[in-house]
């Protein structure tokens, strides 16, 4: 329920935030790209209900790493950081698997 403040009650008292996290699953796996270089590629964030962009911003900011959003949907880091990435989302309230 992003933006959607219809109550007047402050965003942090409001009891349906992060439901929709709950309910997510997020799958992180490795790929191995040209020149043997890998990229953690972490899909299953609903880009209806999260801001995408801050979760790829706060993610690349924590594992010190580059990386994109790819069509909106999938975050896309440099280098392999399954098990840095799987502590972070679930500190979000995401449930991840680790492929």
């Amino acid at each position: 329920m992003k933006d959607k403040n219809f109550t007047g009650i402050p965003k942090e008292l409001q009891p349906w935030e992060g439901f929709s996290r709950e309910g997510q699953v997020v799958k992180i796996s490795v790929d191995k790209r040209r020149y043997g270089k890998n990229v953690t590629i972490i899909e299953g964030i609903d880009p209806k209900d999260e801001d995408i962009y801050q979760i790829a911003k706060s993610l690349k900011r924590k594992v010190a790493s580059g990386g994109t959003v790819k069509d909106g949907k999938r975050i896309e880091l440099q280098g392999e950081h399954r098990q840095e990435a799987k502590k972070l989302l679930e500190e979000m309230g995401f449930k991840v698997e680790v492929a």
